[in-house]
């Protein structure tokens, strides 16, 4: 009887290189659970991406550790293949959004366990001019902070590190002017943010993304706020935003499977809290359950 086999993937840097204390505790579930276990430890950007892509076919199972840029890297690796397998999830990045959403342990112990020991949860997977995008994509206000971040700031100080480099952005409030299309729905106005969602939480905050949120429903959640005239107006967005409440026009909230998007200027986007690029017209569409990922066998979004 052939042994299983499982590609363990994990960034040795992410959140304090913690996973150095814990891999053997890893490793042991994953033997434990009857897996042969190859290990590799990511090398430079895209090397988890580039891996996946071409040597998953001989495994049974992937399982990644790092942050959200990680499993973007693992999952966008997976799509580019025609037999896609599961990907287990232990994350050990500063805020690991998407990892909220599907409810995988902070302990990276018993992440590792629901990993092999867990379920297969069909989720959606976005489709960016091509690229591709676990929960967020997002341009405008604040989205070049994860990226611009350096590793050692967030490593020291965590999800502050994000705050405290957006802070230093409000005077200067860049809008753009854009032309959105989804359905028979046409939007047009000046943003100063937006994002496209398939998560409970965006940057730590929880329910910003809206209400319903189901991540395999092949719908997307967007937001997107508009340039506000005076202080007013952005104490309103503030507000709004703050106490989850969808009660200003400022701000556009609204569900769809795919959007247009053209702008007059290049806008720079962040895809899981990478860097995505500056484009003038981008086309978003959700891959309805695209990508199995591993999870606790009686989580409450799983379908009877």
């Amino acid at each position: 009887m052939r042994k299983k086999k499982l590609l363990f993937v994990f960034n040795p840097f992410s959140g304090k290189g913690q996973i150095k204390n814990k891999l053997m505790g890893i490793v042991d579930q994953f033997v434990k659970n009857g897996y042969e276990v190859t290990i590799y430890p990511t090398q430079k950007p895209q090397d988890a991406m580039e891996l996946v892509a071409e040597d998953s076919g001989k495994y049974d199972l992937v399982v990644c550790s790092g942050g959200d840029g990680t499993l973007d890297e693992v999952v966008s690796g997976m799509m580019k293949r025609h037999k896609r397998i599961p990907i287990g999830y232990i994350p050990s990045g500063s805020t690991n959004d998407f990892a909220e959403s599907l409810k995988i342990s902070k302990n990276m112990v018993k992440a590792a366990q629901m990993a092999v020991g867990g379920v297969p949860f069909a989720c959606d997977i976005g489709n960016f001019n091509g690229e591709y995008f676990v929960y967020i994509a997002a341009f405008g206000l604040f989205t070049d902070v994860s990226y611009a971040t350096s590793q050692e700031l967030k490593n020291r100080i965590g999800h502050l590190a994000y705050i405290l480099e957006g802070v230093k952005r409000i005077p200067a409030i860049q809008s753009y002017h854009l032309q959105i299309a989804y359905g028979d729905k046409q939007v047009e106005d000046e943003f100063i943010y937006g994002m496209i969602t398939n998560s409970t939480s965006a940057g730590g905050f929880k329910n910003i993304t809206g209400k319903n949120v189901k991540l395999d429903d092949g719908m997307f959640e967007v937001t997107l706020i508009k340039m506000p005239k005076n202080p007013i107006e952005l104490n309103e967005i503030i507000g709004s935003l703050t106490n989850l409440i969808d009660d200003t026009e400022l701000i556009y909230t609204f569900k769809t499977d795919c959007l247009k998007i053209k702008s007059l200027e290049k806008i720079p986007w962040t895809l899981d809290g990478e860097y995505g690029g500056s484009h003038r017209e981008i086309t978003i569409c959700n891959e309805e359950q695209a990508i199995e990922i591993m999870v606790k066998s009686d989580a409450k979004f799983l379908r009877s």
